[in-house]
């Protein structure tokens, strides 16, 4: 089973091009204030330029977006998809709106959380945030990975929340996850991601 890699948080020329020397399948960036990987457009445009062809596609990350949020984005950053925190529905809306393949972000705790139904492209599964969290998303922390199982999801899927290099093959032979996201694991910092990190976990998620 081929399994493909997000890395998510890109920052700096070095995370991209060690994410692309690695052979990560899309990176991430986080158009979100609150979180410590976040970028401005004007930031993540020249960095989106230096992508090959045939690498990574880029996937912009937003919490809660009003299009107007969106459209500034798109109209500075090639974004070839948008990771969307929100609800089901507006997610859907969003898509429709511009165009761009949205997958959607599912915080679970329980197998009653895993989505039966998706009217977008993909699904972000993690941990839910807990009580109190200041950001959404698995917020570096792993659920019961054997939740999914067995699930018969409504559309691809990738696994997110705690993922490092050490425990990522475990997590996809526990979940049955044909791809995953990582991004405070490969780092030396909040933030600052680690190029050997990022070879590592890629190898990892390979089997290699």
């Amino acid at each position: 089973m081929t399994v493909r890699v997000k890395i998510c948080g890109i920052r700096d020329g070095a995370g991209l091009d060690a994410a692309c020397a690695a052979g990560a399948d899309w990176v991430g960036f986080v158009f979100f204030s609150r979180s410590p990987r976040h970028v401005t457009a004007p930031q993540a445009a020249p960095l989106v330029r230096r992508l090959p062809h045939d690498g990574p596609r880029a996937i912009g990350l937003f919490v809660r977006p009003t299009d107007d949020e969106i459209r500034h984005v798109l109209d500075t950053v090639a974004l070839d998809g948008l990771q969307i925190y929100d609800t089901a529905t507006r997610a859907a809306a969003i898509r429709v709106q511009f165009g761009v393949p949205v997958w959607l972000a599912a915080g679970i705790a329980v197998r009653a959380d895993l989505p039966q139904s998706c009217a977008v492209d993909g699904l972000v599964i993690e941990s839910r945030p807990s009580a109190g969290a200041q950001r959404p998303g698995g917020n570096a922390r792993t659920f019961d990975w054997s939740l999914t199982e067995g699930w018969q999801a409504p559309a691809p899927w990738m696994l997110a929340g705690g993922l490092r290099p050490g425990n990522v093959r475990e997590a996809v032979r526990l979940s049955g996850a044909r791809a995953v996201d990582v991004s405070s694991g490969v780092e030396t910092a909040p933030g600052v991601k680690s190029p050997a990190l990022i070879h590592e976990f890629v190898r990892a998620a390979h089997g290699l």
